[in-house]
């Protein structure tokens, strides 16, 4: 007899944790309509390329997440969401943050070194609806984040456990842009490079703040970088790709 095997796609989706939103979402119409919009949102952002956008003219948000972990295929969940929106080196003013109910306990070293509070997060909205609003913030703009690869790896984990959907954006990562301008340095973290710039350090593991200190940091970059000739956003990205 032919061993049953379990759909694929609903298997991968339960071992990210993901069935029990999939589910709900089939039969409660907020949560479909939102899903609908998140997949849509992401299915248009492929059409807007930016790589010959001029990096003073790049339209991007910078962005920062808080998470009760590091891993985030095993278990761990998304906290918070903060973002500021900026046109090239100019900001624009504009922020977003949210708490996210994260469904779990948060661990006691979590909530000390964010100050979020399980009390805070229960009375927060479901993570589908703060990644819509989250999507709904971004639009069709370049994402920029100090360390992204943690930020990408949950942001990608929430849009398969909610929509079935992976991130279609592009990326900017400022720590690989930093370490490309100044080679040879022992540390690259955010801490060291507001240090190394003087910026004035607001609260820090607070995803608003976080995210308000890297555009900062990003316009001290974006300096360095009008120095070396590098115009567009693919001149920026090509030369990343071979450092």
């Amino acid at each position: 007899m032919k061993e049953m095997r379990p759909d694929v796609g609903m298997w991968r989706l339960y071992k990210m944790g993901g069935i029990t939103p999939a589910i709900t979402s089939m039969f409660n119409p907020r949560n479909a309509q939102q899903m609908a919009f998140i997949r849509q949102l992401l299915k248009d952002q492929r059409k807007h390329s930016l790589l010959d956008t001029p990096l003073h003219n790049l339209p991007l948000v910078v962005f920062d997440l808080e998470t009760t972990g590091f891993t985030s295929t095993g278990g761990d969940e998304i906290l918070s969401f903060g973002a500021v929106s900026m046109t090239g080196a100019e900001m624009e003013g504009k922020s977003f943050y949210s708490l996210v109910n994260p469904n779990r306990g948060i661990p006691e070293h979590i909530e000390k070194l964010t100050g979020i509070t399980a009390v805070e997060t229960d009375q927060a909205p479901e993570l589908i609806v703060v990644l819509r609003e989250f999507f709904e913030f971004v639009g069709a703009r370049v994402l920029l984040a100090h360390g992204s690869a943690h930020d990408k790896a949950f942001l990608n984990a929430a849009l398969w456990k909610t929509s079935k959907t992976s991130l279609t954006h592009r990326v900017i990562d400022s720590m690989m842009v930093a370490k490309w301008l100044i080679p040879g340095s022992r540390e690259y973290s955010l801490d060291t490079l507001l240090k190394k710039y003087d910026i004035p350090v607001l609260r820090r593991h607070h995803a608003l703040d976080d995210a308000k200190m890297t555009a900062v940091l990003w316009q001290k970059l974006l300096g360095e970088i009008r120095e070396m000739d590098v115009d567009t956003l693919g001149d920026l990205y090509n030369l990343l790709s071979k450092a």
